[in-house]
């Protein structure tokens, strides 16, 4: 992802957000996505919970959590097209197989930025409920960057990209234990998506977000029979010291979205998640919103000091910070309005 610093879609529905100010208001889908009713949708920030959080039904497991982060790790870098990346693309299907998921490849070709030559991109789609139209989208992408291009003393060397790249991909695996619970009575299904060529650079003039704009472009131009209502975005959220900010794009396209996660981090109790604006962050996020028309909000944390560099190590991240932003998705999936 590329990122600025703090200087400074819509959903038919405008969702009620008690201490947040007045009603937030985003329209301008076009004809034939999802709606949530004002009426059905409080979010209850600043409002004390009578009952404990949903999230609480759900026991995710950190320790197993953290061990699909090195599972994966140990492939090695993983850059689209690469053998890594090959390996890693077998180990996301076999794992949500054996969980009884429908699992879905979406291919597409590109030309490598070095030597023009044709690489293949593979976008993952890990389907539940596969039979309901009103859905949402939970995303991450899967590749690593080729390079530590940050790192003061080797940017050419080796990148694992244990947070980045990973940590998202490790959530989702142990997600995948629990989300046919959680949105069993729902009447939505839910696609878990990993982005290929989020960062599949070598200069600053190469193309980011390939595999999002790829889906994008392809759901705005061959509309399928079903509807993504919302989506959230996971980049970096295993760092040991977790803390995740509100995003300036999420906030700009996708505000009452991102107003109603971190108010089910409140009523979840994870106080990593706070409550202010601070970094504005290009990430896959921006196709999905501007191109696709599908509101998407970035759970990002942009203070992860071994961004880019060959110190993004399993070591540096931590499995309950995987289970805190899981606690989080839970308890805001679980408080969504039922699909009719």
């Amino acid at each position: 992802m590329a990122m600025r610093r703090p200087g400074g879609k819509r959903l038919r529905a405008a969702l009620a957000a008690a201490g947040l100010g007045a009603l937030v208001g985003v329209a301008g889908l076009p004809d034939g996505f999802g709606r949530w009713e004002t009426d059905r949708v409080s979010l209850r920030a600043g409002v004390a919970c009578a009952q404990p959080p949903a999230s609480e039904n759900v026991r995710l497991d950190s320790r197993r959590a953290y061990q699909y982060l090195v599972r994966i790790c140990r492939i090695g870098p993983r850059p689209s097209g690469s053998a890594g990346m090959a390996r890693q693309q077998a180990l996301i299907a076999e794992h949500f197989s054996k969980l009884k998921a429908e699992v879905q490849f979406q291919s597409f070709e590109v030309s490598h930025p070095l030597t023009g030559a044709s690489v293949r991109l593979q976008n993952i789609f890990v389907v539940w409920h596969p039979e309901r139209k009103d859905r949402i989208l939970l995303a991450c992408h899967y590749d690593t960057r080729p390079f530590p291009d940050r790192d003061p003393y080797n940017p050419r060397g080796k990148f694992i990209g244990a947070n980045d790249g990973a940590s998202g991909v490790a959530l989702l695996m142990e997600l995948g234990h629990h989300i046919r619970q959680v949105t069993e009575n729902s009447g939505f299904g839910v696609d878990f998506v990993f982005f290929d060529g989020e960062e599949f650079v070598f200069s600053a003039n190469d193309k980011y977000f390939l595999g999002s704009e790829h889906f994008a472009r392809q759901y705005r131009s061959e509309r399928p029979k079903h509807r993504y209502s919302c989506g959230v975005l996971l980049d970096m959220i295993g760092d040991k010291r977790l803390t995740i900010y509100m995003e300036r794009n999420s906030w700009k396209h996708a505000r009452a979205l991102t107003e109603s996660i971190w108010a089910a981090a409140r009523r979840a109790g994870v106080r990593e998640f706070i409550p202010k604006l601070k970094y504005e962050v290009s990430d896959d996020h921006l196709p999905l919103n501007q191109i696709a028309g599908i509101p998407t909000c970035d759970i990002i944390d942009f203070d992860y000091p071994y961004w880019h560099t060959t110190r993004d190590v399993p070591t540096a991240c931590s499995g309950a910070s995987l289970v805190k932003v899981g606690r989080v998705l839970i308890e805001w999936i679980r408080e969504l309005p039922p699909s009719e």
